[in-house]
């Protein structure tokens, strides 16, 4: 009898297209859920009889109380080689293996200049106008050449940001807790001397932080008021660095000229979240990392470590 193997968020329903299970079709029965269970009873009841699971990284917490109903879980995949919303101690007391993948920095960082550039040029809004046979020329964009663009975090992701945003003309610094002079100044990016600086002068900040202990709530609502008016927040990274009930009340009362936004804290976004409706908010659906070539590395490698697994091996583990 073969296991059985629940691929989970699957939203694009491309799982089991994007790459070749083959290899392992013989000894893993695989199906995939292409809905989101908001509802943890439900998830149980479809997944109960699966002995692994693939997630993919954030979609659907496993926390304590969902391993406890999963007795039959013994490997959970998810991509990439971190995922917040994993209990790692709870998984390990239940005797289940936690698995990663790579995953690529590039996605994102060209995500975020999207927004960026959608936000400066407001092509969202030209191009509804164009296909309606509205205005012909309706908004004046904002320069990139010439502005500040303040980084909170020069990781991967924001390294890449500030390369980017010098090639534009733009004066970049950066910002985070850990950050030093040595980090920047191998980018040609000046250091800030403190978070305050960071929001009171840049014209376009981006969040690339981890969520830790020490980022939650990073971004508050007194720092919300520090940013200039025509100043713009993208966040690519993760909701909870920013305070969301200051974001709204910043965007709803024009504290901020706007926001681009690619993470939430509940998601799928609730159908009435003012962010839905919000003028000055360039929202996506949390489409940072969903590329094909992210897409195929994940369920390629989630195949290697089930190979493994099967051998009574563990690789990649995150635990």
């Amino acid at each position: 009898m073969r296991i059985r193997c629940a691929i989970l968020d699957d939203y694009q329903q491309v799982a089991l297209k994007i790459t070749d299970w083959s290899t392992i079709i013989e000894k893993v029965e695989i199906v995939s859920f292409s809905q989101h269970f908001y509802d943890e009873n439900e998830l149980v009841e479809s997944i109960r009889d699966a002995e692994i699971v693939i997630v993919m990284r954030e979609r659907t917490p496993f926390g304590a109380t969902l391993f406890e109903k999963l007795p039959k879980l013994k490997l959970l995949i998810t991509s990439g080689m971190r995922n917040a919303s994993i209990d790692l101690v709870a998984a390990s007391e239940h005797g289940v293996a936690v698995c990663g993948t790579a995953s690529s920095s590039e996605p994102p960082t060209e995500l975020t200049w999207a927004l960026i550039l959608n936000l400066a040029r407001h092509i969202v809004k030209e191009n509804a106008k164009f296909r309606s046979n509205g205005l012909w020329q309706s908004t004046v964009g904002t320069d990139l050449y010439g502005k500040r663009l303040g980084i909170l975090g020069l990781g991967k992701i924001g390294s890449r940001m500030a390369t980017i945003a010098k090639a534009f003309g733009m004066d970049v610094i950066a910002w985070s807790q850990n950050l030093t002079k040595e980090q920047t100044d191998k980018l040609d990016v000046r250091l800030a001397k403190s978070k305050e600086e960071l929001l009171e002068t840049s014209d376009y900040i981006s969040i690339h932080l981890v969520l830790s202990d020490r980022t939650r709530g990073l971004i508050s609502e007194k720092d919300l008021q520090r940013m200039k008016s025509s100043a713009y927040l993208v966040n690519t990274s993760r909701s909870a660095i920013v305070d969301q009930q200051a974001l709204i009340r910043a965007l709803d009362e024009n504290w901020i000229a706007g926001a681009g936004l690619d993470v939430y804290d509940i998601e799928p976004l609730p159908k009435d979240h003012p962010y839905r409706t919000m003028p000055n908010v360039l929202a996506t659906p949390h489409l940072g990392y969903v590329t094909e070539r992210n897409y195929t590395t994940y369920y390629q490698e989630a195949i290697e470590d089930i190979q493994a697994y099967l051998d009574g091996r563990v690789i990649r583990s995150l635990i």
